[in-house]
């Protein structure tokens, strides 16, 4: 059982304003999808100007600074704020990058810069779980992968009941990826020997877990790079088949013949989508392929993107014990965000949906109807589902 241990707590902004930085503006606009010829039509001013400040040859006046404010939602200390850490397209496992816009891609990869900041900010407090994932770059098969790292985990072949909770008792910074697209599935990346996923929250539960499943494939089989591209993609989805859905488990309970209502039923099991069941039962010899076309037909006819029977969705288990923590000692969302220099819409948009109960106020009370053994309780960290 890993813990959550919180550090003795000290005040103390990231964000220590010194002179205007080019470098956050531009972070700004990306995350809020401008280009900068529709970003300098929204502030009253040419192209050129916002290229120049953007480049550090001129500095925004107070009334252009304050017009940049309201478009952008990002308070005046941001702006004034040292470099952030930006990913680059090389740092994170996008997938369907021949579909995604630039602009969607940029929103993600600087809410990515303002989650790694706030992992700083919450491992200066607390003393997070260490990673343990597997580096299996040397490893061709991708179903062995995935039935190594549940040897490895002790996961044997049971069902996994949260994916986002086994990710974060291994180490795994697993945070919200709040871009309105549904090309930008979801993407990893390892920073610093951290391991960071950044899920799609507009997506079902089912195929959250399986993008999580797809991100740890990433994590463990190219964490130094190659395969790349449609490749990689393929080794993925196979280690996330077969790292949800272990190969003896659905032998033992695959359906003579399987229906879409059937397969409604057993994908409950593990907890999966209908088509990802179907392409497993397909890709073990379980389901010829004529009956494959045939439930893939019907899963068309009903809407690919509505899942039958959904699963509650996944949430965080560090995210809710750290702020409960915090609130302990006196500190809001609201001061959280201001620490960081971001508005508290964007701190909330990182933590998975996550219900912040009892700190959403400055001054409000935590909620007395919280059971007694939650309240102690909530620093623990369960390590495997």
């Amino acid at each position: 059982m890993d813990k959550v241990q919180k550090l003795p707590w000290k005040s103390e902004s990231l964000a220590k304003p010194k002179s205007f930085n080019p470098k956050r503006l531009t972070l700004a606009r990306k995350r809020k999808g401008f280009n900068k010829i529709a970003f300098a039509d929204r502030i009253g001013v040419d192209r050129k100007s916002v290229q120049a400040y953007e480049a550090g040859k001129s500095v925004p006046s107070e009334e252009t600074l304050s017009r940049i404010m309201g478009v952008l939602g990002f308070p005046l200390s941001f702006f004034f704020g040292d470099d952030l850490e930006e990913p680059s397209l090389d740092s994170g496992s996008f997938r369907s990058m021949s579909t995604m816009k630039a602009s969607r891609r940029d929103m993600a990869l600087s809410q990515a810069a303002l989650a790694l900041d706030l992992n700083v900010w919450i491992s200066r407090k607390f003393e997070l779980p260490h990673p343990e994932i597997p580096d299996l770059g040397r490893e061709p098969n991708p179903e062995a992968a995935a039935e190594f790292v549940r040897s490895q985990w002790s996961l044997g072949s049971l069902s996994i009941r949260n994916m986002i909770h086994l990710l974060e008792s291994k180490g795994v910074r697993v945070f919200s990826l709040a871009v309105d697209a549904r090309e930008v599935d979801a993407f990893s990346m390892w920073n610093g020997g951290i391991p960071f996923v950044f899920l799609n929250a507009n997506k079902t539960s089912e195929h959250s877990r399986f993008d999580a499943a797809h991100e740890l494939a990433h994590l463990t089989l190219h964490k130094h790079g190659p395969p790349r591209g449609l490749e990689a993609e393929k080794q993925a989805n196979a280690f996330a088949s077969a790292f949800l859905m272990p190969r003896g488990s659905v032998h033992a309970n695959a359906p003579r013949f399987a229906t879409y209502d059937s397969l409604v039923n057993l994908k409950r099991k593990w907890t999966v989508s209908v088509g990802a069941l179907a392409y497993r039962l397909h890709d073990l010899g379980l389901m010829s392929d004529w009956h494959y076309r045939g439930i893939c037909i019907e899963i068309a006819k009903r809407g690919r993107n509505v899942e039958p029977d959904e699963a509650p969705r996944e949430t965080s288990m560090i995210l809710p014990k750290v702020f409960s923590a915090l609130y302990e000692d006196g500190v809001t969302r609201a001061q959280v965000a201001r620490e960081l220099s971001i508005p508290t819409v964007e701190l909330e948009q990182l933590l998975l949906g996550l219900t912040l109960t009892g700190i959403d106020t400055e001054g409000g009370g935590t909620s007395r109807s919280q059971p007694n053994e939650m309240r102690r309780s909530r620093l623990t960290l369960v390590g495997k589902e």
